[in-house]
């Protein structure tokens, strides 16, 4: 294999694991969107669930107020018809009694019916309360372990990036630049094999005399399809060089 091609590989190798690595870091903070959208979903049901007990808890005071308002009333009456000496006006007010004491009646058993759904808002606001708690710790877990793998791929990047600049110095640089146009532009694959006459990249066949100079490995070989940098393949070439990787 010609030297600098075979340094250019060697420098693709490298970018193409750059490239995967800071795809991977690209998508962490949509991973931890999506893990804080649990804990959003988990809060949201929490609220709605204490909502509802505050708002029957709120129901019950307020019959309780009622239910005293109309014992208070009952006890007047009570009262006045102790003092009255009409007939008609006792009767009146013991009529009024009756009916304070009917709506006491319901307004006692309306009670009882929200109190007992309070109980069961009461053991389903604990339940979303212990999930949500439970949903919180997991995605603080997840979240750090996020920090820590994107850390990491951080670091194998630098590492990655070092070693693809000591090789890429040993490039001409006019070489490197087209090199590195072609990495860009043609989805990170810049330099490609021969196999049967037909790039491994674009998958065309190439022309006689294009076989010919990449087959005489004396000067840079391009496939006139789609411009890329060609080598002769060969499984002992390929793989003795993907060693020194």
């Amino acid at each position: 294999m010609l030297p600098e091609v075979e340094k250019l590989l060697r420098v693709q190798h490298h970018d193409q694991k750059i490239k995967s690595l800071e795809k991977e870091i690209a998508g962490i903070p949509l991973e931890a969107e999506d893990i804080q959208e649990r804990l959003v979903a988990d809060g949201k049901a929490l609220e709605e669930a204490k909502l509802a007990l505050q708002q029957t808890e709120v129901a019950i005071k307020n019959l309780e107020i009622d239910v005293q308002t109309r014992k208070d009333s009952i006890a007047k009456l009570k009262v006045q018809q102790f003092e009255t000496r009409k007939n008609e006006e006792f009767q009146k007010m013991g009529t009024e009694i009756e009916n304070y004491e009917s709506e006491i009646t319901g307004l006692e058993d309306r009670e009882i019916e929200l109190m007992e759904a309070a109980e069961e808002q009461k053991n389903a606001f604990k339940t979303a309360r212990e999930k949500y708690q439970e949903e919180e710790t997991s995605v603080k877990e997840e979240l750090e372990d996020l920090e820590s793998l994107k850390k990491k791929l951080e670091s194998d990047v630098e590492a990655e990036t070092e070693s693809r600049n000591k090789l890429a110095a040993g490039v001409d640089d006019d070489v490197l630049y087209n090199y590195d146009r072609l990495f860009k532009g043609k989805n990170g694959v810049a330099v490609v094999g021969l196999v049967d006459e037909v790039c491994q990249g674009c998958h065309m066949k190439v022309v006689k005399s294009t076989v010919v100079d990449v087959k005489a490995e004396k000067q840079i070989a391009h496939c006139e399809n789609c411009g890329r940098i060609l080598y002769w393949w060969t499984d002992a070439a390929v793989g003795k060089n993907m060693g020194d990787y």
